[in-house]
């Protein structure tokens, strides 16, 4: 292997580990500010305790995230430095602005939120966590920001021998953001709905603490299936963008190789790897062409036509991404979302008055789910990503030139090697910690303390 190919491993291996830990940050950030929300109106005590009890996982969530999130930005001066001096006056304004503002934000409220509890007023206390969440959606946007570009770049002039930064404003509006951003923050309100049905679930089926669990389970399985239905709407606008930016992607997506007319879309498929001979395929017709255009008769760009038309726009070279990777990467991203969902309908009509589902199987099905969205995340990234190649910033400047010249395959290897043992190390402690808190249940709650420590310093609430 080459330095270029243990660079792309090492990037991919870290990008989907830390996007565990995202997607979850953003969407329990605002379920516990949600559920807080309750307590403070009405005073309940199982709402303080699921505050408590969700509040602690986001936390635990949120640490590794953080750490894993740091490594992700440095690779961008160690295996990729040619990318970063290419594009590092555009690619870098939106990420000093995430960090700078958003997660700054996100990480000062949030610690008023940890060490103001009993030393704040309630509603100032509830305001510093609706805060924090606000700072995840900032954070997601800036970062969605500077990938967008890279999907779509805008903004941007050639000088000196690099891409120089015209517009911030045409960056941070740039049309593929607008786009994927709803369809991302979608996506990680299913899968924190997935993951208080999946934990709540687990609790239920051996009858622990049913007043915070139950309520806990029946938010859950609403959220995920009202976010799935956004993911599903923000998807069907994101194909069809993505279509007329990059027609490649969606051509790879359905191994489609000749221009078609009502394109079908195929479930699964029997034939040769790269898809180009079909022995046998499941197919919803027109779908392909509705998914891509809008419309069921619209003509989509098939693989060949496209190959001959980028090498008279760029120059000679193959610019056919993975076509095995980008069609399943594709269906494993719908399908484990559309499973997601569909559990998270039926755990609603079973528990729906006060009834409680009889089979085992159903709750271990609940269980599982928190694992679809992760999945349909990752598969998503995964096809957002090596379906652009072989382009860093498409149509600019390609995964090959943006690897750092310097970094030997052997110091690229040891990179590779040591991130994934410590990132394996993490993830030990990470779940550990997690599966710990989540099985320990709900905390109860003390009777209120008299007046006489107001002037205690503070502690950490949990």
């Amino acid at each position: 292997m080459e330095a270029l190919d243990i660079a792309r491993w090492q990037f991919g291996i870290t990008t989907v580990y830390h996007y565990i830990f995202v997607p979850i940050t953003i969407g329990l950030s605002f379920l516990v500010a949600g559920i807080q929300t309750a307590w403070v109106r009405t005073g309940k005590e199982k709402y303080l305790r699921a505050t408590k009890f969700w509040g602690k996982l986001f936390l635990i969530n949120f640490a590794i995230g953080v750490v894993t999130g740091i490594v992700q930005e440095f690779q961008f001066g160690m295996n990729w430095s040619a990318y970063s001096r290419f594009v590092g006056d555009i690619f870098g304004a939106p990420l000093a602005i995430e960090g700078l503002l958003a997660f700054f934000l996100e990480s000062t409220f949030l610690g008023l939120w940890i060490f103001g509890w009993d030393k704040l007023p309630q509603k100032l206390h509830l305001a510093t966590i609706w805060t924090a969440a606000t700072g995840t959606l900032m954070s997601a946007y800036f970062i969605l920001a500077a990938n967008s570009w890279m999907q779509h770049p805008v903004g941007w002039t050639m000088g000196d021998g690099r891409a120089e930064l015209t517009s911030i404003g045409a960056v941070l509006t740039n049309s593929t953001t607008l786009v994927t951003f709803p369809h991302t923050i979608t996506a990680c309100f299913l899968t924190a709905g997935a993951l208080l049905l999946a934990v709540s679930a687990w609790h239920l089926m051996r009858g622990n603490q049913e007043e915070v669990f139950r309520p806990s389970l029946r938010l859950g399985a609403w959220v995920a299936l009202i976010a799935g239905l956004g993911v599903m709407i923000t998807g069907d606008i994101q194909a069809r963008v993505m279509t007329e930016q990059q027609p490649m992607k969606m051509a790879a997506a359905e191994a489609l190789y000749d221009n078609t007319e009502s394109a079908s879309f195929s479930i699964f498929t029997i034939g040769s790897l790269d898809g180009s001979e079909e022995l046998y395929s499941v197919r919803i017709p027109s779908l392909l062409s509705f998914m891509a255009t809008g419309s069921p008769s619209g003509e989509v760009e098939g693989i060949n036509d496209l190959q001959r038309e980028y090498v008279q726009t760029y120059g000679a070279g193959d610019y056919v991404p993975n076509v095995p990777i980008s069609y399943w990467s594709f269906r494993l991203m719908i399908g484990f979302g559309a499973l997601a969902m569909a559990i998270a309908a039926v755990a609603l009509w079973t528990t729906r008055g006060d009834r409680n589902p009889r089979s085992r199987w159903l709750w271990i099905a609940s269980i599982s789910t928190v694992a679809m969205p992760l999945l349909a995340n990752s598969f998503g990234w995964i096809f957002t990503e090596m379906g652009r190649q072989p382009w860093t910033v498409f149509g600019l400047f390609k995964t090959e030139d943006s690897v750092s010249p310097a970094v030997s395959t052997g110091e690229a290897a040891t990179g590779l090697i040591v991130l994934t043992v410590l990132y394996g190390v993490l993830a030990v402690i990470e779940f550990g910690l997690f599966i710990k808190y989540a099985k320990a249940g709900a905390p109860d709650i003390p009777p209120p303390a008299d007046n006489d420590d107001a002037d205690k310093p503070l502690a950490f609430a949990y």
